[in-house]
């Protein structure tokens, strides 16, 4: 008996705005993003998540801060 499960990840930007700084790496832009992130389970969705990530324009590595 095989079982096959479907899994799907989904992601939508919401907004986008200028982050105050600039890249350790290059030096360019920093960007917010507002990400929601929809897991599904057999087309069904069973997880919702709206993050908040940091991106740089110029190198467009994500960024993480450390407090």
């Amino acid at each position: 008996m095989c079982f096959w499960f479907i899994c799907d990840v989904k992601e939508k930007e919401l907004g986008r705005q200028e982050a105050p700084g600039s890249c350790p790496y290059c030096a360019g832009k920093v960007f917010a993003l507002d990400v929601e992130r929809q897991c599904r389970f057999c087309f069904l969705p069973f997880c919702y998540k709206i993050k908040r990530e940091y991106l740089c324009n110029l190198c467009s590595r994500r960024l993480e801060l450390y407090h």
